[in-house]
C-alpha cells in the first residue's frame, strides 16, 4: 500500500506540473485563494459539523462529525466575489491525518447555489495519511465561447456547461459527503489556476471530423488521416508480437504454474488457502480480470445536430452503411424523441482500417489484444459473434421484458413485480435463446441477471408495492400477508395509524403509509420480495444451464437486506463498484461468498473527450496509475474473484443514446489502445496469479 501512495504521488504532482502548461506551451498563473498562513482569522470559517484550526504547519485543520449529511466548512470569498473567469479550475492540497479513508469534496458556489444549480462540485479519496489534490474544473476543458451555445444529447461538453458562472464566485464549501465515521484532514494552497481559451462561437460548427474525434484539439495519439489509421494498426501489430500475453496459463487463462484443484469442465468457486477462487474448466486457479462491451457497436445520434459533424458520408458511400436508427434513450435529451437517426463513426474506421470485410479481422485482433494485454474474461454486454469464438472465458447477460412494479423507481427500468407469472416466464424465455450458444458451453464463466436495479433501502420494494395500482400482482399479495397477520382492517389501522375503510380500500390506495409504524410489515415483504426474486433467478438458471455458475445482478445501490439475500441464491455475488479502492470492500457480517465487480473505471480529459466518467483522473497516467491500484486492491481482498473494466473502446465523442459521452475505453473511437492503460493492465495481468497468493488483504 506505502509503494501504490508514493507512485500516485509522483504521478499526482506529475500532473500538477503538467496542468500548470497551457496548450501553447506557456506556463499560466494561479491566483491563490487561500494559505492560512499566519494573521488568517479562522472566525471567518463557516463550520457545520466540524471544528477547524490552523495547524502548525499553517494548514487548515478539519475535524468532521457524523451528525449531519455534509460536515464541512464555508470559504467566503473575499470583498463578496471572485472573478475567476480566466481559470480553468480551483485546486486544494488535501493531506488525510485520520485513521480512516475520506472523501473530501470542494463545491464552488454562485449566489443561489443549491447542491445542483449555480455550482460545481468534485472530490479526491485519500487514505490514511496520505496526501492528494482536489482539482474542480469550473470549465469541463480549457475553453470557451465568445457567445452562447446549447449542445445537445452530451453528458460532457467541450464548453461551460451552464452550471457555473466563473465571473461570479462567492464562496468553496468544503465537506465530506455522508461520513460513517469521523475524519480528520488538513487543506491548503487553494488556487485558481489553468488557461480558459475563448473561441469564436461562430467557427465552431462542425466540430466532429470524419473519424468521430473533437476537431479544435490535438492530442498525442490524435488519428488525422486514413493513412494514419493504417499505420497505428500495423505498428498495434508488432507489439502484439511482442507482447503475445502470460505463457503460464492454460487454455482458459487459468495458472497452468500454481496448483491442481479437481476438474469439472466447468467453472466453479473455491476458497483456496483464505480467498475465493474460480477455478476453471481444468482446475486451474482463475481470476477474472475481464473488459465489458467487447464489440464493434458504437453508434451516437445525428438527428438535430447534422451541423456537429464534418462531411458526414452521402447515401452512396462506403461508410453510408453505418447510418442507423436508434430508440434507447431512458434519459438525456433524446429521451421520449421517438426514433432517431444515428452514425457510427467505430465501425467506420474499423472499415477504413482493416478493410471491406472488417468484422473477422476485428475479431481476432481483439483477441489478440485481449490476451497480450493480460486479460482473461469477455465481459458483460459484449458481442456474442466474438466470445463464441470461445478463445477466451466470458460472461453472459440476461435482460427480459416482465412486468415492472408500477410503483418503483430505476436509473435504467423499474424493478420487475415478482408476483407476476410474466416474470419467470419471460425470464424462461430469454433463457432459452441461448440454448446452443452460452447454456452449457464451458467457456462461459455464468449469467448475469439484471443490471443495477432500484433495490432502494430495505422497505423501498414494500413502500413501492403499496403505492402501485390495486391491479398489481405484488400489491394483491402484500395485502393477502396484512390481512393472514391483522384479520381485520380495524386491526392494521391501529398498528398504522391508517383509516383504510376495508382491505379493498386498502388495495385501491395510492398513499404509503407512515414507514415506522409500519416498519415490521415493510421489512418482512421486502424479504419475500426479493427471496422470490432471487430465487426465481436461480432456478431457471439452473434449470437450463445447471453447470454455469449464477452471478447475480450487479448491485450498484444495495442495502443489507437485499445482500443478504442475494448471499443465499448466487453462486457469486456482483457489484458495480465505481471508487478508487475495493481492498476493504466487504460484505454483512457473518456473510462469506465470492463477490465479482461488475464495472468499474477511470477516465481524463487529456485526448480529446469532454467526460472522465464517473471516476476522474487528471491524466492518461494517472488513469493507468489508477487502474493497477484498484485491480491489485482486489486482489488482495480475499472476496474478491474478478474485475470487468467498463468498457473496451470509449464513448462516442457526442453521446450514445443517453448522452453518455466518457473516455473510458482501452481503445479510442479510432481502434487505437491507450498505451499508458494497455501497459498498466499488462503489468497487474501478467502476474496476478502469484500477486493474489502472496499478498494479504482487508475484506
Amino acid at each position: 500500500m506505502k509503494n501504490k501512495m508514493q507512485i500516485l504521488s509522483i504521478v499526482l504532482f506529475a500532473n500538477l506540473l503538467l496542468l500548470a502548461v497551457s496548450a501553447t506551451g506557456e506556463k499560466t498563473q494561479s491566483l491563490v485563494l487561500f494559505d492560512f498562513e499566519k494573521g488568517f482569522d479562522v472566525s471567518t470559517v463557516q463550520a457545520s459539523d466540524a471544528k477547524v484550526a490552523v495547524s502548525a504547519s499553517n494548514t487548515l485543520r478539519i475535524e468532521t462529525g457524523t451528525n449531519k449529511n455534509w460536515p464541512g466548512i464555508t470559504l467566503q470569498a473575499a470583498n463578496g466575489r471572485w472573478d475567476l473567469s480566466e481559470y480553468e479550475y480551483v485546486c486544494i492540497d488535501v493531506k488525510n491525518i485520520g485513521t480512516e479513508a475520506v472523501t473530501v469534496s470542494c463545491r464552488v458556489d454562485n449566489p443561489g447555489a443549491d447542491g445542483s444549480k449555480n455550482c460545481v462540485t468534485d472530490n479526491v479519496t485519500l487514505s490514511p495519511k496520505a496526501a492528494g489534490t482536489l482539482t474542480v474544473r469550473l470549465y469541463p476543458t480549457a475553453l470557451r465561447f465568445s457567445q452562447p451555445v446549447e449542445l445537445i444529447g452530451m453528458r460532457g461538453v467541450p464548453v461551460g456547461s451552464g452550471k457555473i458562472d466563473p465571473s461570479n464566485v462567492t464562496q468553496l464549501i468544503v465537506f465530506v459527503p455522508r461520513p460513517g465515521v469521523e475524519h480528520e484532514f488538513e487543506i491548503d494552497n487553494i488556487r485558481a489556476g489553468g488557461r480558459v481559451r475563448t473561441l469564436e462561437t461562430r467557427v465552431f460548427f462542425p466540430f466532429i471530423d470524419e473519424f468521430g474525434q473533437y476537431i479544435h484539439k490535438d492530442w498525442p495519439g490524435k488519428t488525422h488521416t486514413i493513412k494514419e489509421l493504417i499505420a497505428h494498426g500495423k505498428a498495434e501489430m508488432k507489439d502484439l508480437a511482442a507482447n503475445p500475453g502470460p505463457d503460464d496459463r492454460d487454455r482458459y487463462g487459468g495458472w497452468s504454474a500454481g496448483p491442481k484443484l479437481k476438474a469439472t469442465g466447468f467453472f466453479r468457486t473455491e476458497k483456496y488457502r483464505g480467498k475465493w477462487w474460480l477455478v476453471d474448466p481444468d482446475g486451474r486457479l482463475f481470476w477474472s480480470h475481464g473488459i465489458d462491451c467487447v464489440r464493434s457497436q458504437n453508434a451516437t445520434p445525428i438527428t438535430d445536430r447534422e451541423n456537429y459533424y464534418r462531411n458526414l458520408p452521402k447515401g452512396d458511400s462506403p461508410s453510408a452503411k453505418f447510418y442507423g436508427t436508434g430508440t434507447w434513450a431512458p434519459r438525456g435529451y433524446y429521451n421520449e424523441q421517438g426514433p432517431y437517426k444515428t452514425y457510427d463513426f467505430t465501425q467506420a474506421n474499423l472499415l477504413r482500417k482493416y478493410g471491406q470485410n472488417w468484422e473477422q479481422p476485428f475479431a481476432e485482433v481483439t483477441h489478440r489484444r485481449l490476451k497480450s494485454w493480460g486479460i482473461n474474461t469477455i465481459g458483460n454486454w459484449s458481442q456474442d459473434s466474438i466470445y463464441l469464438m470461445c478463445k477466451m472465458p466470458y460472461v453472459a447477460t440476461i435482460h427480459y421484458g416482465a412486468r415492472r412494479l408500477e410503483g418503483s423507481k430505476g436509473l435504467w427500468v423499474k424493478f420487475p413485480d415478482v408476483f407476476d407469472p410474466s416474470f419467470r416466464q419471460s425470464l424462461r424465455e430469454r433463457l432459452a435463446k441461448e440454448k446452443g450458444a452460452s447454456v452449457g458451453d464451458p467457456w462461459c464463466v455464468g449469467f448475469f441477471v439484471d443490471n443495477e436495479l432500484g433495490w432502494g433501502d430495505e422497505v423501498s420494494l414494500s413502500l413501492a408495492t403499496l403505492i402501485s395500482g390495486p391491479e398489481q400482482p405484488a400489491k394483491k399479495v402484500f395485502v393477502e400477508d396484512l390481512k393472514a397477520k391483522y384479520s381485520t382492517i380495524d386491526k392494521l389501522n391501529a398498528a398504522w395509524a391508517t383509516g383504510h375503510a376495508s382491505w379493498n380500500a386498502l388495495l385501491a390506495s395510492r398513499k404509503p403509509p407512515d414507514r415506522n409504524k409500519a416498519w415490521a410489515e415493510l421489512t418482512v415483504f421486502y424479504t419475500k420480495l426479493a427471496e422470490t426474486y432471487f430465487r426465481i433467478c436461480r432456478e431457471e438458471v439452473k434449470r437450463i444451464a445447471p453447470d454455469n455458475l449464477y452471478l447475480g445482478c450487479r448491485f450498484a445501490w444495495r442495502n443489507e437486506r437485499a445482500v443478504r439475500t442475494a448471499a443465499r441464491y448466487c453462486d457469486v455475488i456482483s457489484f458495480n463498484l465505481y471508487r478508487g479502492d475495493v481492498e476493504d470492500f466487504g460484505l454483512p457480517e457473518g456473510i462469506d461468498k465470492p463477490v465479482v465487480i461488475g464495472e468499474f473505471h477511470f477516465g481524463a480529459l487529456d485526448r480529446g473527450m469532454f467526460h472522465t466518467g464517473l471516476q476522474k483522473t487528471a491524466s492518461q497516467q494517472e488513469r493507468a496509475v489508477m487502474y493497477g491500484s484498484y485491480v491489485q486492491g482486489a486482489l488482495r481482498n480475499p472476496l474478491i474473484v474478478g474485475t470487468h473494466w467498463f468498457q473496451y473502446k470509449d464513448q462516442p465523442t457526442t453521446g450514445r443514446g443517453d448522452g453518455e459521452n466518457y473516455q473510458i475505453g482501452f481503445v479510442d473511437i479510432c481502434d487505437r489502445p491507450y498505451p499508458e492503460t494497455i501497459q498498466a493492465c499488462r503489468e497487474v495481468g501478467y502476474n496476478l496469479y502469484e500477486y493474489r497468493l502472496k499478498n494479504e488483504g482487508g475484506g
